[in-house]
């Protein structure tokens, strides 16, 4: 309770009211989190080679990630069908990737020979068992995956906490990663299509050109915020009519924080600590060899604000979450 009163008191000095939270199986394996009755995430265990939170309801009511491809919506860009709402994927761990998707490589006619390369390396993350559902003033989701490889054969395990908050004005969702090399050792390489995932609306990106804008702690704008390291990061601009944010933040006990920002203007948001050469040619190789039974944690915290990163409080929230344990 006192980290959802430092996380609302950093956004403002005015009372906030909080929505009661929900989070109920679904019918296919997954689970759904409501605010009040009124859908806010969706998490999804059934559809790719890994589960994902689509949709995502800001705070306004908007849906703050792009629906393709989960949903054929007109004027939105339908590129990287990998970029499924909120998610988790890594493009060499062990010697599989679970960044891509089959659908991620098109026509396998124009060049069979890679497409053939990449499908046999392509791996899934598959959901084993929810070890926590909880509603009350927070939603809270605890997931077990393993990360298979081809042939199904399990690569190493995983654990995620998700911790959604809905208050007037914002909404939230911690998304804590632990992977873990439950099955003997295991490498995990420096790879550019790597990390913790979001892709926002179209509309906001700034491609669109309808006044999106990209800012990282830093002050770094659009596309000068791709690859450098910084607390935070946060994607705002236009939907559905009105001006809102996606904030990621980064916290001081994640994995190789501050972490690099694999953040691209056409709506790619991805915080991405192992890509450490694969960002920048002038670093050293990132790749780590974890012995059994070693884990790597990621901690990070999404916040659905209106206006932009200032207007939103960005600043002050990391300080507060900089804050909590881990």
């Amino acid at each position: 309770m006192k980290n959802v009163f430092i996380f609302a008191a950093a956004l403002s000095f005015t009372p906030f009211i909080h929505a009661g939270i929900t989070v109920e199986k679904t019918a296919t394996g997954g689970a759904i989190v409501k605010a009040d009755g009124a859908l806010f995430a969706e998490y999804v265990v059934d559809q790719a080679n890994k589960p994902y939170l689509w949709p995502i309801i800001g705070p306004t009511g908007k849906h703050m990630t792009r629906a393709w491809p989960m949903k054929d919506v007109e004027g939105e860009k339908k590129d990287h069908p990998h970029h499924r709402g909120l998610n988790f994927g890594h493009e060499n761990i062990g010697g599989f990737n679970t960044w891509a998707e089959a659908a991620s490589y098109g026509d396998a006619g124009k060049n069979p020979e890679k497409a053939s390369k990449a499908l046999a390396s392509l791996g899934s993350i598959k959901h084993r068992e929810f070890t926590k559902l909880e509603g009350g003033e927070t939603g809270v989701i605890v997931a077990v995956s393993d990360y298979l490889d081809r042939e199904g054969k399990k690569i190493i395990s995983e654990e995620r906490t998700m911790i959604f908050r809905a208050a007037s004005g914002t909404r939230s969702i911690d998304f804590d990663v632990i992977l873990i090399a439950s099955e003997g050792e295991v490498v995990v390489d420096d790879r550019k299509d790597s990390g913790l995932s979001i892709r926002v609306p179209h509309s906001m990106c700034v491609d669109a050109k309808e006044g999106g804008k990209i800012v990282n702690s830093k002050g770094d704008l659009d596309g000068a915020a791709w690859s450098k390291r910084a607390e935070w990061c946060d994607f705002h601009g236009p939907v559905e009519g009105e001006h809102l944010g996606i904030a990621m933040l980064n916290h001081p006990a994640s994995f190789r924080h501050p972490t690099p920002w694999h953040a691209r203007t056409y709506g790619l948001f991805t915080a991405n600590p192992f890509g450490t050469s694969a960002l920048d040619k002038t670093a050293p190789n990132g790749a780590v060899t974890l012995k059994k039974g070693e884990r790597i944690s990621l901690y990070h915290r999404f916040i659905f604000h209106k206006g932009d990163e200032k207007s939103g409080g960005i600043a002050d929230a990391f300080a507060a979450y900089a804050k909590e344990k881990k």
